[in-house]
């Protein structure tokens, strides 16, 4: 089996949603794994960027949309897509009813004026 650096598809993800936000009671657009430890962030359009900052932090270069239908892998190190990335652990993506930005009950009227 071919191996790629920055990817462990025995981890499963943290979680549903971003485990910063989460903590923090905040909110997400969209949610990225990390394909080494599978810790779930929200994406850089979102207004805190988890998914980039744990990158940035942990030296976890690699991450895969959590995004119901999406298998794409991204590398913050080169900036570039991964191809060809293995198939992660389940669940892939979050549950299908989880509102995207989400969560709903925490999302602000404004939130299309919050995003990077």
């Amino acid at each position: 089996m071919t191996t790629t650096p920055g990817i462990d598809p025995s981890v499963p993800p943290s979680g549903t949603g971003c485990t910063e936000c989460e903590a923090s009671e905040g909110w997400w657009l969209h949610l990225r794994r990390c394909a080494e430890c599978g810790n779930i962030g929200c994406c850089d359009s979102s207004p805190s960027q988890h998914a980039s900052a744990h990158a940035e932090s942990t030296g976890h270069p690699v991450v895969q949309s959590f995004e119901p239908g999406e298998e794409w892998f991204w590398n913050y190190r080169t900036e570039n897509y991964v191809d060809d990335g293995p198939q992660l652990s389940p669940p892939v993506s979050h549950p299908a009813d989880q509102t995207v930005p989400g969560p709903q009950a925490r999302v602000p009227a404004d939130w299309q004026r919050r995003l990077n």
